[in-house]
C-alpha cells in the first residue's frame, strides 16, 4: 500500500498545480483529493499550504471518516484541509468516484453567487456534463454538509461538477486527474456562457442533440483510456 500512497501524493501534489496553471485557485483555497484504491483512505492537500511549498510528503493521508491517518511533514503534524470532511462525505457514499476536487474559479464562483445553475448552451457542456452543471444548496464549511450536499445534487446526474450556492466549485471523476479536468471545464464553460448570457437571451440545445453528443464524447471519442 505504501508505494500506491507515495504515488498518489505525488500525483496530487502534481494536479494542484494544475489548478493554479489554469486560473481555478488563489493564494491556498482549494484542493484535490484521491481515494487510494482498495483501502478506506485518502490523500489530500494540507490546510492553508501554499501551493509553491506542497511536496508529495506534505500530502496528508485521512481515513473515509476524514480523520488525520499521517501527515508527518518536516518534524510536525499537518492539518487536513477545511474540506476534508466534504470530501471523506464523497467517498463514502459514491463508491465510484476516485478523485474530489474543489476551487473557487471565477465564474463558476459568479454562477454560484447568483444562485444559478449553467444552462447546457454550448456543445462543450453537452460532451462534458450531460446537460447543465446544476446548483446545490448552501452549505458551511467545518462539517460534512458540503459533502452531503454534493452527494445529493449529483446521484443520479451526469455531470461531473456542482456548482455550491454562494460558494465555489466541487468536482469529481473515477480519478484526481479526471476530477481535475472537470473543475477545468466547468470554468471554462461557466466563463463563455457568462458572456454569452451579456449578449442576451441564451440558445440552449434541444434534449436529444444533448443526449447524442454525450454518448458520442463519452463513449467514442478520443483513444482508448483516455481522458481527454
Amino acid at each position: 500500500m505504501k508505494n500506491t500512497v507515495d504515488a498518489l501524493r505525488e500525483q496530487v501534489c502534481a494536479l494542484h498545480a494544475e489548478l493554479v496553471r489554469y486560473g481555478l485557485v488563489v493564494w491556498t483555497a482549494g484542493n484535490v483529493s484521491a481515494r487510494v484504491p482498495g483501502h478506506d483512505l485518502f490523500v489530500i492537500k494540507p490546510s492553508g499550504v501554499s501551493y509553491d511549498d506542497l511536496t508529495p510528503a506534505s500530502i496528508v493521508v485521512c481515513d473515509l471518516d476524514g480523520e488525520l491517518v499521517e501527515g508527518d511533514w518536516a518534524g510536525g503534524d499537518l492539518r487536513p484541509s477545511s474540506d476534508t470532511a466534504a470530501h471523506a462525505h464523497v467517498y463514502r457514499h459514491m463508491a465510484h468516484v476516485g478523485g474530489v476536487v474543489h476551487t473557487h474559479s471565477t465564474y463558476a464562483s459568479a454562477w454560484a453567487a447568483h444562485g444559478r445553475a449553467v444552462p447546457c448552451a454550448l456543445t462543450a457542456m453537452a460532451d462534458e456534463f450531460g446537460g447543465e452543471i446544476p446548483l446545490g444548496p448552501f452549505a458551511r464549511i467545518g462539517d460534512d454538509s458540503i459533502g452531503r450536499a454534493v452527494v445529493e445534487t449529483l446521484s443520479g446526474h451526469r455531470s461531473p461538477a456542482v456548482i455550491m450556492r454562494n460558494h465555489g466549485v466541487f468536482s469529481i471523476g473515477r480519478d484526481a486527474l479526471a476530477a481535475v479536468k472537470a473543475a477545468v471545464m466547468c470554468e471554462d464553460v461557466a466563463r463563455t456562457t457568462h458572456h454569452a448570457v451579456a449578449l442576451g437571451a441564451l440558445s440552449p440545445l434541444p434534449q436529444d442533440d444533448v443526449d447524442a453528443l454525450f454518448d458520442r464524447y463519452q463513449n467514442a471519442y478520443g483513444q482508448q483510456g483516455a481522458t481527454a
